[in-house]
């Protein structure tokens, strides 16, 4: 059995968003449909689909984005200088 990274979609609000993707990407996405709808059970009736999965994984195994990501939390919730406390 193949080692996928997506697993079952689920089922959640969509925002909607166009892109374009290239043909070779396309034809990509549509393969990786065809094999995760066999690894799962579940066929992928709509190959784009999979396209916000693919990109919130992507995101969660970024490192690097999640160091950035971190740094600017931080930077928000720390309290800014120069405030007076003055009673």
């Amino acid at each position: 059995m193949t080692k996928l990274k997506l697993g079952p979609l689920s089922d959640d609000k969509p925002v909607k968003v166009t892109i374009e993707l290239p043909a070779a990407v396309h034809r990509d996405l549509v393969a990786y449909a065809e094999v995760l709808g066999r690894e799962t059970g579940q066929p992928v009736g709509e190959p784009a689909k999979l396209i916000a999965p693919m990109v919130e994984r992507f995101m969660a195994t970024d490192r690097g984005f999640a160091k950035a990501r971190k740094a600017l939390r931080e930077r928000k919730s720390a309290p800014t200088s120069g405030a007076s406390n003055s009673s």
